[in-house]
């Protein structure tokens, strides 16, 4: 009898446990937070201070955004069955100073990547941190010209055929599908921005169709200069030296100056020395232009030229890029 009751006593306290147990996962799921579906997956926060600026390789292509303020043209560039036009909205065409923001975020989100990171076409940023990476002023006037720049992207449409991602496609898209200033602060100045990226931008991201590009780009004042280092970075990239006729590297900037002028501009260019990461010569006589790949393998082309009879880059160009260089090496490097 003693045993009998002992195990009635155990079989009513574990059916006691169970009825607790369950009242209790019934709580629980009553009670407990759904998950948050917008927490992750709804847009990529930008917050990587150092990431090293990358440009995506089919923009660097073709000539997406204008060389120069207020152009009110439809453009339509051709070359080896792509084609691209670009319709200005009411602000204009998107320049190629407003690609900084494309820059930016294609930075922010390979570095991210590479983390291990999720990202997403919907980013959103500081906009003191945009201004600061791109080596812009920050100034009150800064975040109204950003103002400015958002209304010019958003408005510029592309439509093209350009393959990204191993898909080619006929698309018409916007170079930022949206944006909206999401905090201001005392003075009325954007604190934080949201933009979203073109899916056609964010393929590219995914397949890493991407290149480094020199932190001295930003400092490039003419729109020309960049134009021209982004088609050097493309084409060039880590070779020696790249060859290319005017002509060819006319079409391939959209450049609306007659060749004429665009060929002074580039013979001024070859003089100055100011394109990051490598040297230029023109050959007046071929009407070529060749880059070399600042270092020892864009210096062993440079000379097999020479040997050749052929124009190199000027002695001038030479000693400012190495001066630029030198000035970069850390101290240590300098004792």
């Amino acid at each position: 009898m003693a045993r009998d009751g002992l195990a009635a006593l155990l079989d009513q306290q574990r059916r006691a446990s169970q009825v607790g147990r369950g009242e209790r996962i019934g709580r629980e799921r009553t009670s407990r937070l759904a998950p948050d579906r917008t927490a992750q997956g709804d847009f990529f926060v930008a917050d990587i201070l150092d990431a090293v600026p990358k440009g995506d390789m089919a923009s660097m292509e073709h000539p997406l955004f204008a060389l120069k303020a207020g152009d009110s043209r439809v453009r339509t560039y051709e070359r080896n069955g792509f084609t691209v036009t670009v319709k200005p909205g009411h602000d204009g065409c998107a320049t190629i100073h407003d690609k900084d923001l494309w820059i930016y975020c294609v930075s922010q989100m390979v570095e991210a990547r590479n983390a291990g990171q999720e990202v997403f076409r919907v980013v959103r940023f500081k906009a003191y941190d945009f201004l600061r990476a791109t080596n812009r002023d920050t100034s009150g006037r800064a975040y109204i010209r950003m103002g400015e720049m958002l209304a010019r992207l958003t408005g510029t449409r592309i439509e093209t055929n350009i393959e990204t991602a191993g898909k080619r496609e006929r698309g018409f898209f916007g170079l930022v599908d949206s944006a909206k200033v999401v905090e201001h602060d005392r003075r009325n100045r954007m604190v934080a921005v949201e933009v979203t990226l073109p899916y056609w931008l964010y393929r590219s991201v995914e397949a890493m169709h991407v290149l480094a590009l020199s932190r001295d780009y930003f400092r490039l004042r003419k729109p020309l200069e960049r134009r021209i280092y982004e088609l050097a970075r493309k084409h060039c990239g880590t070779q020696p030296s790249w060859l290319i006729s005017l002509a060819v590297l006319h079409k391939k900037s959209g450049s609306a100056s007659p060749l004429r002028n665009f060929r002074e501009d580039v013979r001024a260019l070859v003089q100055s020395g100011h394109l990051p990461d490598y040297l230029m010569s023109y050959d007046p006589a071929r009407d070529m232009v060749t880059f070399y790949a600042f270092g020892p393998t864009g210096r062993v082309a440079e000379a097999k030229d020479m040997l050749a009879g052929r124009p190199h880059a000027p002695l001038v160009a030479h000693e400012k890029a190495h001066a630029r260089k030198a000035g970069k090496r850390p101290r240590s490097a300098n004792r």
